[in-house]
């Protein structure tokens, strides 16, 4: 019998398996689907001479967490790869606001649109370099965030206090105003909200956005050398050494529960497999909650709590093999490893709002992601393996279209989608569909079938919206990976802190478990939650 049984083997499930396994606990890592990887897998399904990324691809929180930097998956193969330029926004008159990996670049980049706005972002970089490593301590960390949240107050106060605070949680339209004369800065602030599912009038979306541009700014937006399943293997590879145990093609079915406890897991196919202390899930709240627990182990309040759990927006995926590299009207979206897609801020509201109405829009913002660019790995020299990927409604009331979209996502919808896509892209890079020798559609039930994590495809585990984050992730409360279930702990991107590949919320529930049965080996796992290496330093990302 395993000292504890973790449910799916997304990076999440890993992290917490590998702590786990380092603090002496004999772990079994149970996944549903034929491979690891949860959305962190790759293939060549596209082309057999190119490599593509099936969900994430770009992963600057990996690159900042001190959880994924204590694993050294460098010992264990992993080799990450940058693009010559983090992330560009064109627009169709030919300008483009560039993240660079240099600040002075970047300045220089946004000064263009209008002299000043250069300085502008430097002093949002500044604050950046004196908050950074306390808000990514608080972040990583389970909530409340006791010493790192006492840090980061003080700074936040030697920084302003309230007047930061204030600006912190403004909408990224009015973040941006507040600091930019031109479009650059505002371009780069809110693409990187809608990163998550933040339009530019929500607040928190100004905070959020920051936060993504500061990460691309310090750390890149680095991708996996060979394939974004590469960053699994190593943690696989990692788990392995350790002695732990994982068995693919298993969906769990069902939580054992005994007098309140976790006792195990029932597999669909009605094995049991016992755990002896504890039980993480690597699955969203609704699916712990609403599925795999029965009701009658659970307080009413947190069953009516979780009707109202909101989801984020769903997505809609095309992959490409590209017989060329993008054909950018500007120079600028060459060399970038992530290109943002739409004609400016109010391109940006419109399509929100179209989403918020339930409507799949008619011009779709794109995260595009030239991957040969970033890891010349992934295709023949002179051609890019790329994707983009946009958001569509988790339900689907009409179309801004005049194409008649439902949402039923058939085979006709889905082509007429991954049509209009192309159509958003060819505005930037005229030429581009001319290139195109094979393309992959990854509709939202597509993306569910192959991760079920990924309701419609919404990739961060439920809203990224104020309602939902902190002690109010996933219902309000919690914030916490402990469930009212003795030994069962939610591991998943639907605990605090949310998506993103950077470990935390495994880690929280690994450090949960451990905590609450005081092993021998917590002093270790301690030090590997934190990132902080054997002479006591934390390690450079």
């Amino acid at each position: 019998m395993p000292d504890a049984v973790v449910v799916g083997s997304g990076p999440n499930g890993l992290v917490a398996a590998n702590l786990l396994a380092d603090a002496g606990w004999s772990v079994e890592v149970l996944e549903e689907q034929p491979g690891p990887g949860g959305a962190v897998r790759h293939d060549r399904g596209v082309d057999p001479d190119f490599v593509n990324d099936l969900f994430s691809s770009f992963y600057p929180l990996a690159a900042a967490s001190p959880i994924v930097a204590g694993l050294r998956l460098e010992e264990y193969g992993l080799r990450w790869s940058h693009a010559p330029t983090v992330l560009a926004h064109p627009l169709s008159d030919g300008t483009c606001a560039v993240l660079s990996h240099a600040v002075d670049a970047t300045a220089a980049s946004l000064d263009a649109f209008h002299p000043g706005d250069g300085a502008a972002w430097r002093r949002l970089h500044t604050v950046w370099e004196r908050l950074g490593p306390d808000i990514l301590a608080a972040l990583f960390t389970p909530f409340p965030p006791v010493r790192a949240g006492a840090r980061l107050a003080l700074r936040v106060r030697a920084a302003g206090g309230l007047r930061l605070a204030r600006t912190l949680m403004l909408p990224v339209r009015r973040l941006g105003e507040e600091e930019f004369r031109g479009a650059g800065g505002k371009l780069l602030l809110a693409g990187n909200a809608l990163h998550a599912d933040l339009a530019p009038e929500a607040a928190g979306s100004g905070g959020f956005g920051w936060l993504m541009s500061m990460l691309g700014q310090s750390y890149g937006f680095p991708v996996p050398e060979g394939g974004s399943g590469e960053l699994i293997q190593a943690l696989v590879r990692r788990l392995r050494s350790r002695g732990g145990s994982l068995r693919c093609g298993r969906p769990v079915a069902e939580v054992v529960v005994a007098d309140g406890r976790a006792t195990g897991v029932r597999t669909a196919d009605g094995e049991t497999v016992h755990a002896h202390r504890a039980v993480l899930a690597d699955v969203s709240a609704p699916a712990l909650y609403g599925a795999l627990v029965a009701p009658e182990h659970l307080p009413a309040q947190l069953l009516d709590d979780l009707r109202r759990f909101q989801w984020d927006f769903a997505t809609f995926k095309v992959d490409w093999a590209l017989d060329g590299r993008v054909p950018w009207r500007t120079e600028g979206a060459t060399d970038a490893g992530t290109v943002h897609v739409a004609d400016g801020l109010d391109e940006l509201t419109r399509f929100a709002a179209q989403i918020a109405m339930g409507e799949i829009p008619d011009r779709p913002f794109a995260v595009l992601g030239q991957m040969t660019t970033a890891d010349p790995t992934r295709s023949p020299e002179g051609t890019e393996s790329a994707w983009a990927y946009t958001h569509v409604p988790q339900t689907v009331t009409a179309d801004a279209g005049d194409a008649g979209l439902t949402g039923a996502w058939n085979a006709a919808e889905q082509e007429e989608m991954a049509d209009r896509v192309e159509r958003q892209v060819e505005r930037f890079a005229p030429g581009f569909r001319s290139l195109i020798r094979a393309r992959r559609v990854l509709a939202p039930p597509t993306l569910q079938s192959l991760d079920g994590n990924l309701r419609a495809g919404a990739l961060n585990g439920g809203t990224a919206a104020l309602h939902q984050q902190l002690f109010f992730r996933p219902v309000p409360g919690t914030g916490r990976p402990e469930t009212p279930v003795r030994g069962l702990y939610l591991a998943s991107a639907s605990a605090h802190p949310g998506g993103g590949v950077h470990g935390a919320p495994g880690a929280n529930a690994a450090h949960a478990a451990l905590h609450r049965h005081r092993t021998p080996g917590l002093a270790r796992a301690q030090r590997a939650l934190t990132g902080r290496n054997r002479t006591g330093h934390r390690p450079t990302p």
